[in-house]
């Protein structure tokens, strides 16, 4: 989930829009509701690289209940910094070119992940991309080549609609670069997040036939995320989405994993 607070913690000067206020306690509130205890506080792109609000919400929370993702400069971080945020209880790094519109250079991108993954690794981070899957044919070799690191993708590994169309059960092999994420979780560095339906291309029939052979192939490397406040999509109500979920992993017999157990080993969550 997401702290946003545009009166306490101004917004970035390219921020593309403005929320409205959902605060620590806000998320307090919304992840009772849900019958939840652990909170992942992920940096939202309209913060850019200020994480005031999110590290001010983890000193709230106390590393017991709370985990973050951070967004840092790589040619601007110290290692000191890097460690006072990991005592807070941050464990992970994002890269996000979805929110941004962001289309780069695919080589130019291979170089920035692994510039992120060599300054987190010696912490035991994660690296969170928020991109197309589009591009995972091109990054495949980099997170193959960075077996120490794990990488984890938003919302499905954000799939396009896939150009061709058939008549029978649809096949999510289909869609450009599902094959390399299905490689990539076999190979067990990587993870993807199911969250935000809302964001993703896809029809509802598509998505159901994505995530049952994701959890097929390894349910150990899913992870649920309400993706509360659902910015741009404020006041939608999760609860259907959330028995989606539910109904995927009880088929798959890992309701545990998807909802509790593969987000404690990925966030460093010990109990």
């Amino acid at each position: 989930m997401h702290i946003i607070d545009p009166s306490r913690y101004p917004l970035a000067a390219d921020a593309p829009y403005t929320p409205g206020v959902h605060s620590t306690w806000d998320a307090v509130t919304f992840e009772n509701s849900v019958d939840m205890r652990n909170i992942i506080i992920v940096q939202p792109s309209i913060y850019g690289n200020d994480n005031s609000a999110l590290l001010d919400a983890l000193k709230a929370l106390g590393p017991n209940r709370s985990r973050a993702v951070v967004v840092f400069d790589d040619t601007k971080i110290d290692n000191s910094t890097l460690q006072q945020w990991h005592t807070l209880g941050v464990r992970g790094v994002r890269l996000n070119l979805a929110s941004v519109g962001a289309d780069p250079d695919i080589e130019s991108f291979k170089t920035t992940v692994s510039a992120y993954a060599s300054l987190v690794k010696p912490l035991g981070w994660m690296v969170q991309i928020y991109a197309s899957m589009d591009i995972l044919p091109g990054l495949e070799s980099t997170i193959r080549d960075t077996p120490d690191v794990n990488f984890c993708f938003d919302h499905f590994a954000q799939p396009s609609k896939p150009k061709t169309n058939s008549t029978g059960p649809f096949d999510p092999y289909t869609i450009t670069g599902f094959s390399s994420l299905i490689t990539l979780l076999q190979e067990g560095n990587t993870w993807v997040k199911f969250s935000a339906p809302y964001r993703v291309e896809l029809d509802y029939d598509q998505l159901d036939a994505l995530a049952k052979e994701v959890l097929h192939v390894r349910s150990d490397r899913v992870v649920f995320a309400t993706d509360w406040p659902h910015t741009r999509f404020e006041g939608l109500n999760i609860r259907p989405f959330e028995e989606r979920v539910l109904e995927w992993a009880r088929e798959a017999r890992s309701v545990d994993k998807v909802f509790s157990a593969n987000a404690k080993e990925l966030w460093d969550v010990q109990r």
